[in-house]
């Protein structure tokens, strides 16, 4: 079985090398993308802060390897893809849709980080700890026209803990993404699938996040705020407030019993240790940045000046 692969992110260069390793395909060409690029619903443009370099991989290993730069609606890309005789497109890491033109040429195989039909749409493991849910997973299914809509071939859940970061739930999400294609390839490759088609009642479709979605909101629950940081840590751009109009990046928080009776943003500095008011407890800042710089939870206490009183204040307020 010829296999065209479509990705450009860290965990899409795995796939790509177990499918490369595997005795069940030949990987005939690769399409990938730059780090930066635009896209339908940003034509400014978006980073892909999961991205890898694929194309230097396909360069040590012989492999031909288109890099896009103006989205998949290229006649000339696709009269190259063609001369690669794909019986399959496997497609992980990917931001755009896989245009129906390419679909009809071969049938589009992707993987997506969630239990299908529910989190379709962006950054599905993103909105699972923003949600609070205990559990997700990962789905390997046949593409269609549709937002992650095709039947599924397989699918590998995966419990969230209380304390997972963005970072440690991908990592082991990645391990669950490999083993479900070693699983299903074999079948794949001798087109004996057996297929799921979804359940259009239980899905839920969340949208793409950008960097801007990060703001956090100090009038919520503790309990919210907390996940929300967590949910957007390393390696993603992270959570945010205000500093007197300038940025403070929160990487991570702990939750504490201490009731609030201020006003939602406050700071108070106890030793070495800044906590703020929400519309719960209080919630203890870890590690964050300030004006381009790093800094632990102790040292982030002496780095606000004197006069900052509360956090999240844009500049509109104060008129």
């Amino acid at each position: 079985m010829n296999v065209v692969f479509i990705g450009s992110s860290k965990f899409g260069l795995r796939c790509l090398k177990l499918l490369v390793e595997s005795s069940f395909c030949d990987v005939t060409g690769v399409v990938t993308a730059p780090a930066e690029f635009s896209i339908s619903y940003n034509p400014k443009g978006v980073t892909n802060v999961l991205y890898a370099e694929t194309s230097a991989y396909c360069n040590l290993n012989a492999i031909n390897c288109l890099e896009i730069r103006s989205g998949m609606h290229d006649k000339k890309i696709l009269e190259e893809v063609k001369g690669w005789k794909p019986d399959a497109f496997i497609v992980v890491g990917w931001y755009h849709m896989i245009p129906k033109i390419w679909i009809d040429l071969a049938p589009a195989f992707g993987l997506h980080a969630s239990l299908l039909p529910d989190y379709s749409g962006g950054a599905p493991l993103v909105w699972a700890i923003i949600n609070g849910e205990r559990s997700t997973g990962i789905t390997l299914f046949k593409m269609d026209d549709g937002v992650d809509s095709g039947p599924i071939v397989g699918q590998l859940t995966e419990p969230i803990y209380s304390d997972d970061t963005i970072s440690t739930l991908y990592e082991r999400i990645e391990e669950r993404g490999l083993e479900l294609l070693a699983t299903c390839l074999p079948n794949l490759s001798e087109d004996n699938l057996s297929l799921t088609i979804q359940n259009e009642e239980n899905r839920r479709i969340f949208p793409q996040r950008s960097p801007a979605d990060g703001m956090i909101k100090w009038e919520s629950n503790a309990t919210e705020i907390e996940r929300f940081i967590r949910a957007q840590t390393h390696p993603y751009p992270g959570a945010f407030t205000l500093v007197n109009d300038e940025q403070l990046t929160v990487w991570s928080a702990s939750l504490t019993n201490n009731l609030c009776h201020q006003e939602p943003g406050t700071i108070n500095r106890y030793g070495e240790n800044l906590f703020v008011s929400t519309g719960t407890y209080q919630l203890q800042l870890g590690e964050s940045s300030f004006r381009g710089k790093d800094y632990s939870s102790a040292e982030i206490a002496y780095v606000l000046d004197n006069d900052c009183k509360r956090l999240g204040m844009a500049f509109e307020e104060k008129k």
